[in-house]
């Protein structure tokens, strides 16, 4: 098993910058890909951003040129450096990350962004 704990939103403006850490502990030898969902209220979840172990990213159209994900396998990190925030940022946003051999996925709890105009 793993555990994930989401840190580093908060209220920013449009056009600001927020990095979300998520720290994985337990079984973190395991772990494959990690990802970056959000949710927005009344809307469901979407993909904001993957990484694999080897460091291969892939982006949501919407946040591309705007957000990066990184991770640190040494700390079982993942982050995600979100720039040139918009309102519709705002959301809920989770981290997740894909154990093997099975594809196991776990969940963190989530940290809220919330981006003003």
């Amino acid at each position: 098993q793993v555990q994930l704990v989401e840190s580093g939103g908060g209220l920013v403006q449009a056009g600001g910058s927020l990095r979300l850490s998520c720290e994985a502990s337990g079984d973190t030898i395991c772990i494959s890909g990690m990802e970056w969902h959000r949710q927005a209220p009344r809307k469901e979840r979407e993909l904001v951003a993957s990484i694999t172990r080897s460091g291969a990213t892939n982006y949501a159209d919407s946040v591309k040129g705007r957000f990066t994900i990184s991770r640190d396998n040494a700390k079982n990190t993942v982050y995600l450096q979100m720039n040139s925030l918009k309102p519709e940022d705002t959301a809920v946003y989770y981290c997740n990350a894909q154990l093997l051999p099975f594809n196991l996925i776990y969940w963190g709890k989530g940290t809220l962004v919330t981006v003003s105009s």
